[in-house]
C-alpha cells in the first residue's frame, strides 16, 4: 500500500513538472513580443537648475531600460531622474548601464561600465529574468551584494527595487505561477539580507508595487503582458521615488527639503 502511495506521488510529480517546463517553454514564446526597443534616456535632465549635476546610473533589466515605453520621458530612470533634479534643485545626469534580458550575473559588467561615470546614486531592478530562467537564486542574490558592495566603495549611494512577485504576470498560469511565485519571494528575502549587508537600500516592490498591477492589470501591463506599460511605469517611480529621496536626504547628498520656487 504505501508503494502505491509513493508511486502515485512521484507520479504527480513527475507530471508537474512536465506541466512546468511546458508553461515555462510558453512563457519564453510569450515574453520575446515583437514591441519597439526602450527609448535611449540617456542624457542630461533639468538642465535649467544651477549647480553641478548628479550623476545617476540605472543597472539592471529589461524593467530598469523601461522596455514596453513609447517614449523616453515614460522610462523608469527618466522618471526618477526628473524627480531627483526637481528635490535637488540640480540637474540630474543619467547613465543606463542596464540591459534587456540581463540577469544578476550580468551585474559586474554593468557595474564597471557604470563607475566609469562617477556615479552619485545607482537605481537597480534586476532578478525577474533570474526567476523565470530557472537560475540559481542564491548566486544571483549574491551578484547582487557584490555590485551594491563594489559601488558604495567609491561613494555611490545605492537604491535597489528587489524583485516583484512574479504571480501577478498574467501569461503565468498554476502550477508554475505558483512556482514562480515562491521563487520570486524568496529571491526578493534573499536580495534585502544582501542589500542591506553590503550598505546599500532596498524597496520591496512586491509590497509597494504589486497590489496596483493585480488591481488594474490592463492598464499596468504593455503589449506583452510581461513588462510594466507607461502608466506602469509611472507606478513604479512614484514608490520607488519616497525611498530613493529618504536615502539621500539621509546621507546629505540632496537638501532636506525641497529648494523654493524651483519646479
Amino acid at each position: 500500500m504505501r508503494l502505491l502511495i509513493l508511486g502515485a506521488m512521484l507520479a504527480s510529480l513527475a507530471g508537474t513538472v512536465v506541466v512546468i517546463a511546458g508553461q515555462a517553454r510558453g512563457v519564453q514564446r510569450i515574453v520575446p513580443v515583437a514591441m519597439q526597443p526602450p527609448p535611449r534616456a540617456e542624457g542630461l535632465i533639468g538642465s535649467r537648475f544651477p549647480g553641478p549635476p548628479l550623476t545617476m546610473v540605472v543597472l539592471g533589466d529589461s524593467f530598469a531600460c523601461g522596455y514596453g515605453a513609447g517614449r523616453r520621458r515614460e522610462t523608469v530612470g527618466v522618471l526618477l531622474a526628473t524627480a531627483l533634479a526637481r528635490h535637488a534643485g540640480r540637474p540630474v545626469r543619467l547613465r543606463q548601464p542596464a540591459f534587456v534580458g540581463a540577469m544578476s550575473a550580468d551585474l559586474p559588467h554593468q557595474v564597471r561600465a557604470a563607475l566609469t561615470h562617477e556615479p552619485d546614486v545607482a537605481v537597480i531592478f534586476v532578478g525577474g529574468n533570474d526567476v523565470t530562467r530557472f537560475a540559481s537564486l542564491g548566486a544571483a542574490a549574491r551578484h547582487l551584494g557584490d555590485a551594491v558592495r563594489r559601488l558604495r566603495a567609491t561613494g555611490c549611494h545605492v537604491i535597489v527595487g528587489t524583485c516583484p512577485d512574479l504571480r501577478i504576470l498574467p501569461p503565468l498560469r498554476p502550477p508554475l505561477r505558483w512556482l514562480a511565485s515562491l521563487r520570486s519571494r524568496w529571491l526578493a528575502a534573499a536580495q534585502t539580507a544582501e542589500i542591506e549587508a553590503a550598505g546599500g537600500y532596498p524597496i520591496a516592490l512586491g509590497e509597494l508595487l504589486n497590489p496596483f498591477f493585480e488591481a488594474d492589470p490592463v492598464r499596468m501591463f504593455g503589449a506583452d503582458r510581461f513588462h510594466p506599460s507607461p502608466a506602469g511605469y509611472a507606478r513604479t517611480a512614484a514608490v520607488c521615488l519616497p525611498p530613493l529621496l529618504a536615502a539621500l536626504r539621509a546621507e546629505g547628498v540632496i537638501p532636506q527639503r525641497r529648494p523654493a520656487g524651483r519646479g
